[in-house]
């Protein structure tokens, strides 16, 4: 081989070591927006419509110990008709507080890993604050047609919190994501993991869609708290289907004043249930949940399946939240719902948080619970209660109406299904109330 051609054939091999020496640079890759169909219920009323095509691309850069000031700033490039763009392979941290309740017409394509500082003295000061149940957020997405989705990841380091939480129970958590004052907005096609507190909170919105997204939670040591999948507040035509949660909490939770809300598909492992309520926590002031259907359930390893719960009439003495609002439950309609070792597959709670006769009977919860509807439900209890399979109590008979159930075929390990009952028409209900 002649000189020139061993030289050749070096200096073409030092290209190729050196290039794979170079720090990896993900491609820009730009996800085609998730196409969402409702189904197989859709809600009467409006749904988003579909938004047009995004005629800009902001990629942040990420990687950095703080990337929040270089996501915001894409916000703001891109808003009005663009699309902020997460790259995949790509950790983006969030250590500064971000308000993101500007934003019109945009969408955020999540493809790599969202993730958080922390620092939980910081985050205790900084985040964004909530009356509603003194909760508080690393960031609120707000404003009209707003597409987020990518198929990435959004990892809430929660275990620092849980830990926490052991010595200090009232450290201000903050929620993973909360959507806030959006009008016109989808949520796809993601994975969420380990949230300090509620994975998300969906407030004063309208027109949301929920769908596809994957939900876990993989404590290590302390174990997590209240780890809701979705909670809904002051909102309505909302949906949310498609998707899996592996929490510790409620798997969905219809918060005051939630009405026209659809969930459907969904796989709950580890929670509390779907629950209305809690309502009725705040002294003076009306919670309203109307017009909810939850449809195609499979509910495994959990406390309740369905659950209704609501405050006592009066708070206990020195406090302010704990009873003493009012307000109703109505048309509500849990459908073809499969539980297996579920603790209580239907829990109605009158007087939540009592658990003394007297006690509740002394502040009677100043609520109406009407149109109530279990049907199609299948499936094993767990052994705890057995041999009760639902427990239904009401603060009196004239605070609840037209509570019923249609093909209930839950039984306890031991094959019986029995229910406690008290304060509802029991024929009415159809039960079998033996306690």
């Amino acid at each position: 081989m002649q000189l020139t051609s061993v030289l050749t054939l070096a200096l073409q091999l030092l290209a190729v070591d050196a290039s794979a020496l170079r720090p990896f640079k993900p491609p820009h890759i730009r996800t085609t927006r998730p196409q969402i169909h409702v189904g197989p219920k859709t809600l009467e009323t409006d749904l988003p419509k579909v938004s047009p095509p995004r005629n800009a691309t902001c990629h942040v850069k990420g990687g950095t110990e703080d990337d929040s000031a270089a996501i915001l700033e894409a916000f703001h490039k891109c808003n009005n008709g663009g699309q902020v763009i997460l790259d995949a392979g790509v950790t983006y941290t969030i250590g500064t507080v971000l308000d993101l309740t500007f934003l019109q017409s945009i969408d955020w394509d999540i493809q790599g890993t969202l993730t958080f500082t922390t620092d939980t003295d910081y985050w205790q000061a900084n985040s964004l604050k909530y009356k509603f149940q003194d909760s508080s957020a690393f960031f609120a997405i707000g404003g009209k047609d707003v597409n987020i989705y990518g198929g990435g990841v959004i990892d809430g380091q929660g275990q620092v919190w849980y830990d926490l939480f052991v010595t200090e129970p009232a450290a201000k958590r903050p929620l993973l994501f909360v959507i806030d004052g959006l009008e016109d907005g989808t949520m796809s096609n993601l994975n969420m993991v380990n949230p300090p507190n509620w994975f998300n909170l969906i407030a004063n919105s309208t027109n949301i869609v929920i769908d596809n997204m994957d939900l876990k939670v993989a404590a290590v040591g302390n174990p997590a708290k209240n780890t809701d999948g979705w909670d809904t507040y002051r909102s309505s035509n909302v949906v949310i289907q498609n998707s899996v949660i592996d929490n510790t909490d409620d798997c969905v939770s219809f918060k005051p004043n939630s009405t026209q809300v659809l969930v459907q598909n969904l796989r709950c492992n580890g929670s509390h249930g779907i629950s209305v309520g809690s309502l009725g926590q705040y002294v003076g002031v009306v919670d309203i949940v109307e017009d909810i259907l939850v449809y195609n359930t499979s509910m495994t390893n959990a406390g309740d399946g369905a659950r209704i719960k609501v405050f006592p009439g009066a708070p206990a003495d020195g406090s302010t939240s704990s009873g003493g609002g009012s307000g109703y439950v109505k048309n509500v309609v849990y459908d073809k719902y499969d539980v297996q070792n579920v603790d209580w597959p239907i829990e109605v709670t009158g007087c939540y948080t009592v658990n003394d006769a007297d006690d509740c009977a002394a502040r009677p919860p100043q609520f109406h619970i009407s149109d109530v509807l279990f049907k199609d439900f299948t499936g094993v209890a767990s052994k705890k209660n057995d041999p009760y399979v639902a427990t239904v109590a009401c603060p009196s008979l004239e605070a609840c109406e037209n509570i019923r159930t249609e093909n209930f075929q839950v039984t306890s390990p031991n094959g019986k299904s029995e229910a406690k009952c008290s304060n509802v028409n029991e024929e009415e209900l159809g039960l079998n109330c033996t306690a």
